[in-house]
């Protein structure tokens, strides 16, 4: 089970092909993605300035993302003809590692991706690191981080795997971005055999 299983389907892209999986393999496609989910639809001017970069560049991405059904244009949201919105498509991805005997390119693009996300992971980890010298104390108290080492069959690595999943997906429900005093707050986890 992955976070993205405590959503409706309608909310969850699911990465079934090497080409889905090679388009969001980029460190770029990734931000952008991840803004959209957290913030909400953008223009690309401001998701250009928010990456720092040029937005010929933003509108490449955009446009991948768009085709591997990523993001979508929100026309509605524009105050005139020059001015182009996106939004993210879904809520979440489902990113299932591939098997072993899994043809080789869906094996190399999954872990492609798999490398990427945890590269984008170890990023927000530092920013957060950094943001919190910035940060009410409140905030800074409120958050954990830390990491331990069990020694468990597949079935209780599945079952670990199961609550931890719960526990992300019963405050992903809870989370309201409209209430009063509510701030992003991002859950990094991961578990797995070590090698």
């Amino acid at each position: 089970m992955t976070t993205a299983d405590a959503l409706p389907d309608s909310a969850v892209v699911s990465l079934t092909t090497a080409k889905q999986m090679r388009a969001l393999a980029h460190p770029l496609r990734l931000r952008i993605l991840g803004e959209l989910r957290i913030d909400g639809p953008r223009t690309v001017g401001a998701l250009a300035d928010l990456v720092d970069e040029a937005p010929g560049t933003l509108s490449y991405h955009l446009g991948k993302l768009a085709e591997f059904g990523f993001v979508e244009e929100a026309p509605e949201l524009a105050t005139d003809r020059r001015e182009r919105w996106w939004r993210a498509a879904h809520d979440a991805t489902r990113i299932t590692p591939s098997a072993a005997d899994a043809p080789a390119d869906e094996r190399l693009a999954s872990a492609a991706m798999l490398h990427q996300v945890a590269d984008v992971y170890a990023a927000a980890l530092h920013a957060a690191v950094d943001a919190q010298q910035g940060q009410p104390r409140g905030w800074v108290d409120a958050a954990t981080g830390g990491d331990t080492v069990a020694y468990l069959t597949v079935a209780e690595l599945a079952e670990a795997s199961a609550e931890l999943e719960a526990v992300l997906g019963k405050w992903h429900a809870a989370g309201d971005r409209d209430r009063p005093g509510v701030q992003a707050v991002q859950f990094i986890v991961h578990a797995s055999r070590r090698p």
